[in-house]
């Protein structure tokens, strides 16, 4: 079976319009859900992008894997979804990014270009084409076809003065169905595509296909400020309403571009006559605050900045296709569910779940029953200069930690002080409850989980008759892969 792995930069769940969104349009990406099953409440784990895909990759979280930054190194110990598919048997490619920063104990030397960029890729993967920050191949490829450009930046703010066929998301899919076209063995692709990521501006058409006066309004912004000292990273949003709403506007546009695109990748592999041989996973690394609470962008503790799109197609489950799930699945369970597909053991690192019970139709009775994510903004304070080791604890008390249920949304600040939020009457995080016996559940819910999801490579383990208990899934002297 071949495996494609699919993630949509800063892709708010709540966008799909399976979701009943009043506005935007996805029928390739709600083709996929009628083909398989829609993860209604699907969550990435932290932001911002390295952080986010460092859980997806290791199905850790934070707190495990410790990428609390875009620059903090991905620790070499974890196994992750390529290594995982090198002991499959494939030859997992990278079309796009990863954003991950190597573990500088990997580095060839002190000048190793790797140590000055968050955007490696993580080991394991080949690079089919790398699209990091400077967007260089497409840049290139524009030149050659006549356009002047200066910069990716500008490349992308400038994306509605060219046709959509010229955008970034059509040029990463036609790299893709080429290398689709030369593949005779089973494949493992993982296609990374930046939109609807900013710089806010839709690709050619697309930037003309939502009228901003049909945009609904955002949350509005909190009533009291964030119980906290320190800066949060946060990018305010326009305070001129049809600012706000025409930004808003040509987000939605940059999600039905990358639909069609992945609408020309789902005709592509109906084509080549794998289509029922591919198990696709569709995910965001996090979300996109887009207006609400005030605030653009991803951090901070709100649910859009970590409700993100998630979407499986299991090929070999179609009596249950079109299925939507309402439990709480994370990006944590993304690793161990490709395990699963492809006949290996899930490492004992991980702390999400498969979600292959789900894929066929059951409803596991022991699945969890809140969603978590964590956010660590330290990195703020470590541009700012060094803190004395070990008095200085500053940085240690630099992030945040949710439990989202059904009704609750709990916030655990790292110095100590916490906000607690009434989703069951009021889904918009305005809310809040202060009734002492429900914050003492919420936080000794979270102590649960904190507890329960200990790293346990080795603690399951005891070096008695050769080895007894979870053995890790790799190999002996392998170094943790």
């Amino acid at each position: 079976m071949n495996i494609l792995l699919i993630t949509l930069d800063q892709f708010r769940g709540d966008c799909l319009s399976l979701a009943d969104h009043p506005v935007v349009r996805t029928p390739n990406l709600d083709r996929l859900a009628s083909s398989g099953t829609w993860l209604r409440r699907h969550y990435s784990q932290a932001a911002p992008c390295s952080p986010g895909r460092a859980c997806l990759y290791t199905g850790t979280y934070q707190f495990n894997n410790r990428v609390v930054g875009n620059g903090t190194p991905l620790d070499d110990r974890f196994d992750n979804v390529a290594r995982a598919g090198q002991r499959a048997g494939y030859r997992p490619t990278l079309f796009g990014y990863a954003d991950q920063g190597i573990d500088p104990r990997a580095a060839s030397g002190p000048d190793d270009p790797r140590l000055s960029t968050y955007e490696s890729v993580p080991p394991g993967f080949d690079v089919g084409l790398e699209l990091i920050e400077d967007q260089r191949p497409w840049l290139r490829w524009l030149e050659g076809l006549g356009y002047r450009v200066d910069d990716a930046v500008s490349a992308l703010s400038s994306e509605p003065e060219r046709p959509a066929e010229r955008g970034i998301s059509a040029f990463l899919t036609d790299r893709l169905l080429e290398w689709l076209r030369r593949q005779d063995d089973p494949w493992f692709l993982h296609a990374s595509y930046l939109r609807p990521h900013p710089p806010y501006a839709a690709a050619g058409r697309w930037a003309k296909a939502y009228d901003p006066d049909d945009v609904p309004d955002p949350v509005p912004a909190p009533d009291r400020p964030l119980p906290f000292s320190g800066h949060l990273s946060e990018e305010r949003a326009p305070e001129d309403p049809a600012e706000l709403r025409s930004l808003r506007a040509q987000y939605f546009g940059m999600i039905s571009d990358v639909d069609e695109q992945l609408g020309r990748l789902w005709d592509g592999l109906a084509e080549l006559g794998v289509w029922d041989d591919t198990l696709v996973v569709v995910t965001s690394d996090h979300g996109e605050q887009l207006g609400d609470q005030g605030t653009l962008g991803k951090g901070g503790f709100f649910e859009a900045s970590y409700h993100v799109v998630g979407i499986v197609r299991d090929p070999r489950h179609p009596d249950v296709h079109g299925r939507a799930v309402d439990a709480f699945t994370e990006n944590v369970d993304i690793f161990p569910t490709l395990c699963e597909a492809m006949d290996i053991s899930v490492p004992a690192q991980c702390d999400g779940m498969p979600l292959t019970p789900f894929l066929a139709g059951d409803e596991p009775p022991w699945w969890r029953d809140a969603a978590h994510w964590e956010y660590d903004w330290r990195w703020e304070r470590i541009l700012f200069g060094p803190h004395e080791w070990p008095w200085d604890r500053r940085l240690e008390r630099q992030n945040l930690a949710v439990l989202r249920s059904d009704s609750i949304g709990y916030v655990q600040f790292g110095n100590g002080e916490w906000r607690c939020f009434d989703l069951a009457s009021d889904p918009t995080w305005r809310t809040e409850i202060d009734d002492p016996a429900i914050v003492l559940r919420s936080a000794q819910s979270m102590l649960a989980w904190r507890a329960s999801h200990a790293d346990r490579l080795f603690t399951d383990m005891l070096l008695i008759d050769g080895g007894v208990g979870r053995v890790p899934a790799f190999p002996a002297g392998s170094a943790g892969h």
